[in-house]
């Protein structure tokens, strides 16, 4: 087995790994100015196209996105860059254009879009002209069972008609936003997985009200657009706007979400490594009873079993990536639930660990950690929380177990 990074991903690590020390990092604070000097608290502050502006003339741009449309990366090639932007999650995504949940809704497009739906919207995506928003979970109905989803879209002649209220819709409160990707149910007779259909909806289309921006852990997240409540009231579109066929939304939805839970976890690899490196600076510099707090042994454990954390966790979804790339994301279920259990539950472990280690500044405006943890324990919710995928996981592992039925003679 070889660990060592093949020549295109390597040539691309370098590169970012220089855009992150000359242009990213430095713009981290000036990028907290502008947003506390915006008059509009959704507006994007002016460093963000600056930064787009440079990643594309590095050529650090749509990454994420194999195939015709983006730079060609297989899953694998694409782990370890995805790990580095981590290190910068509001600032260095959305900077490459490979910032959820666009980067999800480009694929989509890519994969079921028709080509009119390309042109209408994917080709100003991957020109960071506009932004999108996927708008999923629901707050009437336990939205963890996406066959729960309780959303209509109904078909009345040349167009469906929608209704329903979403809640968490990231990137929605962004002024950039100009389309949402709908799921519900277009046939609640029909089998449990085939009842649902997702829908182009247009920000301005009549009935579309953008209730509120919601916040997790008090941040409202404006760097990822925020998460908005939105209420869909005779929704119309054109038939035209529909995604694939009716009933295909679950397998869509799924298909959506295996390469964004390798993206989502790398860059919680990357936040773990950021949040151990600032817990060495921080151990070695601060003096308490009598010595540096490095020579505490119960620091040094924090700072030895994050490490172990880290690279298991690492590997597993380098592993994970690798078995997308080589046996389809199908077979690749059980380690792509597997990483999605175990990666956020280990970033949180080790960000928490840094907190304790900087003391009260660990809780502060003064230092990324506390922003870092509020992402990190956000995302054992989102894509699915923790309970659903182990159960689901545990589910496919006893059937591995079970006594196969005797062959007929």
């Amino acid at each position: 087995m070889d660990f060592g990074y093949d020549e295109t991903t390597e040539r691309l690590r370098e590169r970012l790994l220089r855009f992150m020390t000359e242009c990213v990092h430095p713009a981290e604070p000036v990028f907290d100015q502008q947003a506390q000097e915006r008059d509009d608290p959704w507006a994007v502050p002016p460093i963000v196209t600056e930064l787009q502006a440079e990643a594309r003339r590095r050529g650090l741009w749509n990454l994420f996105l194999p195939g015709e449309h983006g730079a060609g990366l297989s899953n694998l090639q694409y782990a370890p860059l995805a790990e580095i932007t981590g290190r910068s999650p509001g600032l260095a995504p959305v900077a490459l254009n490979c910032a959820a949940p666009d980067t999800g809704n480009m694929e989509l497009l890519a994969l079921f879009g028709s080509a009119e739906q390309r042109e209408r919207w994917l080709t100003p995506l991957l020109q960071a002209r506009i932004r999108s928003a996927f708008a999923m979970t629901e707050p009437a109905v336990a939205s963890s069972d996406a066959t729960n989803i309780a959303t209509r879209i109904a078909r009345d002649g040349d167009e469906y008609v929608v209704n329903g209220r979403k809640w968490f819709v990231t990137g929605a409160m962004d002024p950039r936003c100009e389309v949402f990707i709908v799921m519900g149910r277009t046939d609640p007779a029909a089998p449990r997985h085939r009842q649902q259909s997702q829908i182009i909806v247009p920000r301005d289309t009549p009935g579309v009200t953008v209730r509120r921006g919601l916040r997790t852990f008090g941040y409202d997240d404006s760097d990822h657009g925020g998460h908005a409540e939105i209420d869909f009231v005779d929704v119309r579109v054109p038939a035209g706007n529909l995604i694939g066929q009716e009933g295909s939304g679950f397998a869509i939805s799924q298909a959506r979400l295996g390469p964004g839970r390798v993206h989502h976890c790398m860059r919680l690899v990357g936040m773990a490594e950021r949040a151990v490196e600032l817990m060495c600076r921080r151990v070695s510099d601060r003096h308490a009873f009598g010595g540096p707090l490095a020579a505490q042994g119960v620091i040094r454990d924090w700072i030895a079993d994050a490490r172990v954390r880290l690279e298991q966790a690492r590997l597993l979804v380098l592993k994970t990536a690798w078995l997308m790339d080589t046996v389809g994301n199908r077979q690749a279920h059980s380690e792509i639930q597997a990483i999605k259990i175990v990666v956020p539950e280990t970033a949180q472990w080790i960000i928490d660990r840094a907190i304790q280690a900087h003391g009260a500044a660990g809780v502060s405006q003064d230092t990324p950690l506390a922003r870092l943890w509020a992402r990190a324990r956000a995302l054992r919710l989102a894509d699915g929380p923790d309970e659903v995928h182990r159960q689901s996981l545990a589910r496919r592992e006893l059937r591995r177990h079970q006594p196969r039925a005797a062959s007929p003679v």
